[in-house]
């Protein structure tokens, strides 16, 4: 099969394996140890990507959210963490499958082969919830047709909630999917992020809600464009 996959696993043992069954099924397969190192990796040409969460240097997740900034390749992330929240995390932050360890061969192909049938889907440039407009590649912001001025991290929290807008969304999946894991990435910083948000949008079309014991919610405002 003519598909080109990267493999970023620092599991000597476990990446081996996974390595020798993708090309035993005829996959060209790359084999990225350090997390710092796949962070610079050229995507163009890839056909899927797997990979781990606890890496060295740079962790699996930040890689998902800087690969998804990057290219619409397939990802596909292998983690020996289980919770909902590592699972809803990593697909916020825009892996297209979660897969547990240990698992069989069989079924890490199989998902393999499931993930290069389905087309390619033209990655999304922008994000529009009632009267904001996100654009995503840019960086930038309207609300209303007014500019938004928004930091880096205050943009990437809104593009998070704005993915799945009118569904709370957990602390947590928001601080993978927003802030620099190298950097302050706790719930207070998450907190200020949001509170500076709401000043900034106001009452022009979107709100953020809290959702107590959870996270936080965008809603559009009754009277905004739909």
């Amino acid at each position: 099969m003519d598909a080109r996959i990267l493999v970023v696993e620092d599991d000597e043992a476990l990446g081996a394996q996974v390595v020798g069954h993708l090309e035993r099924e005829g996959f060209s397969v790359a084999w990225i140890r350090d997390g710092a190192e796949a962070r610079e990796v050229d995507l163009r040409g890839l056909s899927l990507v797997l990979v781990d969460i606890m890496l060295p240097g740079v962790w699996g997740t930040e890689l998902v959210r800087l690969y998804r900034m990057r290219s619409d390749v397939p990802i596909l992330v292998l983690s020996a963490r289980q919770s909902t929240e590592d699972k809803v995390g990593a697909l916020a932050l825009g892996a297209d499958d979660y897969m547990t360890k240990p698992f069989w061969p069989e079924e890490l192909l199989a998902r393999v082969r499931a993930r290069l049938r389905r087309p390619r889907i033209e990655q999304l440039k922008e994000r529009r919830v009632g009267d904001l407009l996100l654009d995503l590649e840019g960086g930038s912001a309207t609300i209303a047709g007014a500019s938004l001025e928004l930091t880096p991290s205050e943009h990437a929290v809104l593009a998070a909630l704005a993915a799945r807008p009118g569904s709370a969304i957990t602390r947590r999946a928001l601080m993978q999917a927003a802030l620099d894991p190298d950097r302050c990435a706790t719930e207070r910083a998450l907190d200020v992020h949001v509170s500076r948000l709401r000043k900034k949008l106001g009452e022009r079309g979107v709100k953020i809600t809290t959702v107590w014991g959870i996270g936080y919610r965008l809603d559009s405002v009754e009277g905004s464009s739909p």
